[in-house]
């Protein structure tokens, strides 16, 4: 069993004695997490988004902080400030809650876009500018933001720079009826994640983020990734096709999955399975098309559809 895939599985493991009955979604999370992406976890309330960035972050070693957006939040309460100080006579800057390697920003679009703009230098640069000055961010260094659908009251939108920041996005939905008896009985007396026990420090997670990079890619996946994102581009339902950012994360995805499932090269099969995941926030659908009820995830499996799908002969080629 290879490196990424031991701890693919490690963490899993760990994870599933809190959130039951979602191994693709915690796959996901996890893809998110190797590739040094920014996760949007969008749902319903009441699903499990926090629960699944808390039961994350309590399963490595590396310092963690929630920001709970509300609508009168402001930039330096995401960011930090600098506060003057009577006895040195000097500015001191109080970190805020960005400062640190895990985020989790909850509910981030009950914030008003000013607010939300904070996130995009550090989430971007991996740093923060408060005052002329730069502090740099820690490694790894991962935004796990959760969302409410817009259509909910009180919510703001995520504006297009945003949501190209984010690496990918997962959708929890309900459980099963089965995964929620299991639920039940696990919460009667106590919640499972009080008991959960960091399993991964931060020198093995940086080291299996630099294996991910490791992962072969052959030139016609590469051409296919682009294709494939050209093609949600020249679509002919869509306003605002994927960035080229898009076409990175997807790379990336891919990589991360083909490890995690203990290859060393990428197959077609992995950026089909990853691309309405890595794709379909970055895509804006023409107005005309939303009022016929075409959503993005319908633009990428169309697009999957039109782009021919590379030849067999991948895994001979790295020899």
């Amino acid at each position: 069993m290879s490196l990424i895939q031991q701890f693919g599985e490690k963490l899993t493991q760990n994870i599933e004695r809190v959130i039951i009955g979602k191994r693709r979604e915690i796959t996901l999370t996890l893809i998110g997490l190797l590739c040094q992406g920014h996760i949007l976890i969008e749902d319903v309330p009441g699903v499990g988004k926090t629960m699944l960035a808390k039961t994350l972050a309590r399963s490595l070693g590396c310092n963690f902080s929630r920001i709970q957006f509300t609508p009168d939040m402001l930039p330096s309460d995401v960011t930090g400030v600098s506060v003057f100080n009577q006895q040195s006579r000097q500015f001191e800057f109080h970190a805020g809650p960005i400062m640190a390697q895990i985020v989790l920003a909850d509910e981030i679009n009950r914030a008003t876009p000013k607010t939300q703009s904070a996130l995009l230098e550090a989430m971007e640069e991996q740093q923060v500018t408060v005052d002329g000055t730069t502090y740099r961010l820690a490694r790894p260094f991962v935004v796990l933001a959760t969302q409410n659908p817009i259509e909910y009251e009180g919510t703001f939108p995520l504006p297009e720079a945003q949501l190209d920041r984010f690496f990918l996005r997962i959708k929890l939905g309900y459980p099963g009826a089965q995964d929620e008896v299991t639920i039940l009985e696990n919460q009667q007396f106590a919640h499972p994640v009080d008991e959960l026990q960091q399993i991964i420090t931060v020198d093995e997670l940086l080291r299996v983020q630099e294996e991910v990079k490791k992962v072969y890619i052959d030139s016609q996946i590469r051409r296919y990734i682009v294709d494939v994102v050209a093609t949600t581009r020249d679509h002919e339902d869509v306003y605002l096709g994927a960035s080229p950012r898009g076409s990175l994360a997807l790379m990336r995805a891919a990589q991360a999955r083909a490890g995690l499932a203990g290859r060393d090269y990428i197959l077609p099969d992995d950026v089909k399975e990853l691309a309405e995941s890595t794709l379909g926030h970055r895509i804006i659908v023409g107005s005309s098309a939303r009022a016929k009820d075409v959503g993005a995830e319908h633009i990428v499996a169309d697009a999957l559809r039109r782009v021919a799908v590379p030849g067999t002969t991948l895994g001979a080629a790295r020899s």
